[in-house]
């Protein structure tokens, strides 16, 4: 993503990161809040490229040996230099244009950007997050996509699409990774981390259901008082007693 003006501020579990004016990230894939700011234009480049393409450009190519980072940012800065400037000048050149441009073409500026991207050495996080594309074993990006996303509002099939498999294929692999369904999973992490945002982090009910992925409080209340046999108000008035 490539800010021309204009600004948006992107919430994520790890921290929020406020994008402006120049502003050039790599998104990882995965859910996020987006905050919009209308008082003035927001004017952008947003590329969507899959892992298998990421991975096809870069085969051939020698990128750092990481092995010591085992997480993510799920926003990470990239250098903005002159290459990448020109880069996005010349991309505007072809969106200017009536017709939409070659398939072809797309395929080799996008694999531009990626070599741009992969032969610059200030971009440290990126650079290893492609190392760990082309070398992460499949069990642990499914637990990459879980661990990250867990507390958004998300379907099976939404984290299905994230693995890049089908609906019963992600099952099946969960399956085997966590030796349980994914909807006891889900429903046991976000309790979990909602009870942390009640007693640590001092958010209220609403927020708390909100930030763990529920649908609604009500349904919270209900998931909340079965799992811990008391309802989330109660631990809210116990934080209260303690401090």
């Amino acid at each position: 993503m490539y800010v021309v003006k204009g600004r948006k501020i992107w919430h994520t579990p790890n921290g929020s990161y406020d994008l402006q004016e120049g502003s050039f990230v790599f998104v990882r894939k995965g859910a996020c809040i987006i905050e919009q700011f209308f008082d003035k234009e927001f004017c952008f480049f947003l590329f969507f490229l899959t892992d298998e393409f990421i991975c096809d450009v870069l085969k051939q190519k020698t990128l750092p040996n990481d092995h010591a980072r085992h997480k993510y940012n799920p926003v990470m800065a990239l250098n903005n230099n002159t290459a990448v400037q020109l880069f996005y000048q010349s991309m505007m050149a072809h969106f200017d244009e009536v017709a939409e441009p070659d398939q072809l073409l797309l395929d080799l500026k996008f694999r531009e950007l990626i070599l741009i991207v992969g032969s610059n050495g200030a971009n440290t996080e990126v650079l290893s997050f492609f190392y760990s594309l082309l070398h992460t074993p499949q069990q642990l990006s499914i637990q990459m996509v879980m661990e990250d996303n867990f507390c958004f509002n998300l379907k099976q099939e939404d984290f299905a699409k994230l693995c890049s498999r089908s609906v019963s294929a992600f099952k099946r692999d969960f399956q085997r990774i966590y030796k349980m369904a994914p909807g006891k999973w889900l429903m046991e992490k976000r309790l979990q981390y909602a009870m942390h945002l009640l007693t640590n982090n001092n958010k209220s009910v609403a927020e708390a259901s909100f930030e763990s992925g529920f649908e609604n409080s009500s349904h919270f209340s209900r998931a909340f008082r079965l799992r811990f046999g008391y309802p989330p108000s109660i631990a809210k008035q116990e934080l209260a007693l303690l401090s």
